[in-house]
């Protein structure tokens, strides 16, 4: 009905040429039309400032006697006169007004179901965007809106996420998405019972469509796996979630109140050392980790990182051991204290070069050493050859520190030399002294042997003793001579093992064992001596010569 009223007030104001307030009315009963010219009613003449829309209260009642000031007074135009252009102005307008109250129609359904999934069908691709039919309007995907892995054709079904709905002068355009974090958390709910019912709450969703997708989950339940219930038996819940995301890689991760073990779980598969929330910054962590695991946790470009950024809501910051041991060093270099060396120090440096320096804040070598050139060459005053000159001044300065450790260690080694020289010459002596030594304890050693053999010489000629011609009887107690009562056969027993050790020679004979068992080393050095054969004396086979056993 607006729209019928609003077009006979355009045709009226056609035809009439006139830039009066014009109204219509429209009787539903009859389907009467008649238009008004519309004043406002004023106390006088003088207050009338558009002769079109006001009138005074004098002229009103001259028309109506029942006007008052405030009121209005219409005047009736007629509209049997209105011709066929005027008509086919009206029938425009109402064209138009229909449209404009279809377009209403579509916002004001659309703009309360933003981020709501629906099926909608894909109508035609238009350059990158791609035109959708959601059945009672068309809607349109831009290409930021769609995952890099996915293709369209005309007629293929696809789940997508109203994001937003524009006003255009053409109507209401709504933009529909593949990309949003959205879909993932519908498509978990339809796959997932658990998530569906609130078992499993998705805390969490960080997303780069086509690349990887990060999902937070938490369980109500303390007998319910969240990351088990999503991700099902034999990966069959998630295997359709990446199908339908056509290849997108997921990672499913157990919510923690906890930043710190959230932080370490949301950058899986990358091994974290250590994770600390830096003090006097908002939510912010510093993330230490291997020095092979760095690149692991960044990730390709950046993603994994980031994503667990977007999963935290933090701020992280990743750092390799290295890179942190470096950092402490240098934080404990500042707190030690920097060497700082006054420029006068510097033989080589003029006095005007060290004014241009100090009037630019440069007051030690170090802080020239640490300029480059081009940072020399913005000082007022410096120019190419004076930043040469200090370059060879600051050069020698150090140069010359480093000359004098060297002098100092060159005199070091003249002052240690002789006694080098006498600790070499001590060793020689005490090899030497040990040459003798050995040399007099051989010539004892062959000393011994002649007069043994001198010995033995002499016994040859003296008459032989029998044993047990002796005055008295031999003491058995004492004596291992007496041969009463033994056979010619030794016998081994105990008893003559504890004989042998109460007269030492059981000792006498590990002594020889170990001997024969020494290192080549060791036997070099040991002189063995047969024992001369005497005939008639008792002498038991192991201390024969082996050519006569």
């Amino acid at each position: 009905m607006g729209a019928v009223e609003d077009a006979i007030v355009v045709a009226t104001r056609k035809y009439y040429k006139t830039q009066e307030n014009l109204r219509a009315e429209l009787n539903k009963e009859t389907g009467q039309i008649k238009a008004y010219a519309v004043r406002t009613i004023v106390e006088s003449s003088d207050l009338v400032e558009d002769p079109n829309a006001q009138i005074s209260l004098e002229d009103a009642k001259r028309i109506d006697p029942a006007a008052e000031v405030g009121g209005e007074l219409r005047t009736e135009k007629p509209t049997e006169v209105l011709g066929r252009i005027a008509a086919q102005l009206a029938k425009q307008v109402i064209f138009q007004k229909v449209r404009e109250a279809e377009r209403d129609t579509i916002y004001n359904e659309y703009i309360g179901r933003v981020s709501e999934v629906i099926n909608a069908t894909v109508k035609r691709v238009e350059g990158q965007d791609v035109i959708v039919d959601l059945g009672k309007a068309e809607a349109r995907m831009p290409k930021k809106e769609q995952s890099r892995l996915e293709s369209f054709a005309p007629g293929e079904r696809a789940r997508v996420v109203i994001v937003r709905v524009e006003k255009a002068s053409k109507g209401p355009q709504v933009v529909v998405s593949r990309a949003v974090p959205e879909l993932v958390s519908h498509l978990f709910q339809t796959e997932v019972p658990e998530i569906y019912d609130n078992t499993v709450v998705i805390r969490a969703i960080a997303r780069e469509a086509g690349e990887r997708t990060k999902i937070a989950v938490m369980s109500k339940d303390k007998d319910v796996d969240p990351v088990g219930a999503c991700v099902g038996m034999k990966g069959m819940r998630v295997q359709s979630i990446i199908r339908e995301l056509r290849g997108e890689k997921i990672d499913i991760i157990e919510y923690h109140e906890d930043a710190v073990t959230f932080a370490e779980k949301a950058l899986q598969p990358a091994k974290v050392s250590r994770v600390t929330v830096l003090e006097g910054h908002d939510k912010h962590l510093e993330v230490i980790v291997d020095d092979s695991q760095l690149s692991l946790a960044i990730g390709k470009k950046g993603q994994n990182v980031r994503l667990a950024a977007k999963l935290l809501g933090w701020k992280i910051d990743i750092k390799s051991e290295e890179e942190k041991r470096q950092e402490v060093e240098a934080q404990m270099s500042q707190v030690m204290g920097q060497p700082s060396t006054p420029l006068d120090i510097v033989p080589d440096l003029e006095p005007g070069i060290i004014e241009k320096l100090v009037a630019a804040g440069i007051t030690t070598v170090e802080q020239v050493a640490d300029m480059t050139p081009e940072q020399l060459e913005e000082i007022p005053g410096v120019g190419p050859k004076t930043v040469e000159k200090i370059s060879i001044a600051v050069n020698n300065y150090f140069a010359s520190l480093d000359a004098v450790p060297v002098e100092e260690g060159a005199a070091i080694s003249d002052e240690t030399a002789p006694a080098e020289e006498q600790v070499a010459s001590d060793e020689a002596s005490i090899v030497e002294e040990g040459e003798i030594a050995g040399e007099v304890a051989a010539l004892q050693a062959e000393g011994e042997e002649a007069a043994a053999e001198g010995e033995e010489a002499s016994g040859e000629g003296e008459e032989e003793v029998p044993l047990g011609a002796e005055d008295g009887p031999p003491d058995t107690d004492t004596q291992s001579g007496d041969l009463t009562g033994l056979s010619k056969e030794p016998v081994d027993s105990d008893e003559s093992v504890e004989e042998l050790v109460e007269e030492g020679q059981y000792f006498e004979a590990e002594v020889v064992d170990g001997v024969e068992n020494a290192p080549p080393a060791d036997e070099a050095e040991v002189h063995i001596h047969e024992r001369p054969v005497v005939e008639g004396e008792n002498v038991p086979d192991e201390e024969l010569p082996g050519e006569q056993r």
